[in-house]
This record gives structure tokens, C-alpha cells and sequence, in this order.
């Protein structure tokens, strides 16, 4: 494969649909690279203390692959060396354990991928318009008297 065959790419996804870290991790191999870094953010079952039943994500499509774009190409800037940057994020509930979004960046070595996906995944959730609602369980207490 000569480097005209392996241009850098990005891949850009917002699904309803369950999220595949090897989907994803496999879109940013490169012959080129010795490095691939992976940020998969999962939904917990707490926060704040309160107990958390699942995450509903909704999103401004358009507008947020359009913000995504612009933080690849930011990425591009910083770190001319990376090869390919991948970000998949769900839409709809995620319940808990699963993938919310998993970004994956690849270049030569790991210092530019390691400092690029922490840039991706800071900067997405600071700009990109991507809503989270958290489903709680509350727990209230009755007190009987008698």
C-alpha cells in the first residue's frame, strides 16, 4: 500500500443503535501508525450520589457533526502526525455498562494520539451540541404514623 492509499480519514457517526469498540477502533488502522488510542465513555449507575437507571442523549444532528468536524480538523492542526480520528455517539437511552461514545485516534506514535483523543473527547463534551438526561431512581420515604 504506497501513502496515497491511506489519506487521512474521519469517521463521524450519531446512532440510535448499541456502539462497537472493535467498529470503531478497527476504522482508524493504519499500516503507517503504531499507535491507536481509545476513549470509551459507558453510562454509570450513580451520580451525584442518587441512583442512575440509564442516559437519554438527544442531539442537534446537523449541528453536531458540523462541531465534530471542526474539532478533527483542530485535531489535524495540533497534531499534524495523526492519521485518522474516529467519533461514534449514541443517541436515544444507553442503558447502564454500554458505550455512550467511543472516539479512536491513530498516528505514528502514542504521544499525539494519547493527547488527541483527550482533546476530542474535552472538547466535544464543552461545545458540541449533544444533550444528556440522566433517568434517576428516587427512592422517597413514607412515614407511617399510628
Amino acid at each position: 500500500m504506497d501513502e496515497s492509499e491511506d489519506v487521512p480519514k474521519d469517521f463521524i457517526k450519531l446512532k440510535s443503535e448499541k456502539l462497537s469498540v472493535d467498529e470503531v477502533s478497527e476504522l482508524v488502522i493504519s499500516p503507517y501508525c503504531g499507535a491507536v488510542s481509545l476513549f470509551v465513555g459507558t453510562t454509570r449507575n450513580n451520580f451525584e450520589g442518587k441512583k442512575v437507571i440509564h442516559l437519554e442523549y438527544e442531539a442537534y444532528t446537523s449541528m453536531a457533526e458540523s462541531e465534530i468536524k471542526k474539532i478533527c480538523r483542530d485535531v489535524r492542526q495540533k497534531w499534524p502526525s495523526v492519521k485518522h480520528i474516529a467519533v461514534h455517539h449514541r443517541l436515544g437511552v444507553v442503558p447502564i455498562t454500554e458505550a455512550s461514545v467511543i472516539i479512536a485516534v491513530s498516528s505514528p506514535h502514542r504521544a499525539e494520539s494519547l493527547e488527541a483523543v483527550t482533546y476530542c473527547i474535552n472538547t466535544l463534551k464543552a461545545s458540541v451540541p449533544i444533550w444528556k438526561k440522566k433517568s434517576q431512581s428516587i427512592k422517597q420515604q413514607h412515614t407511617m404514623k399510628g
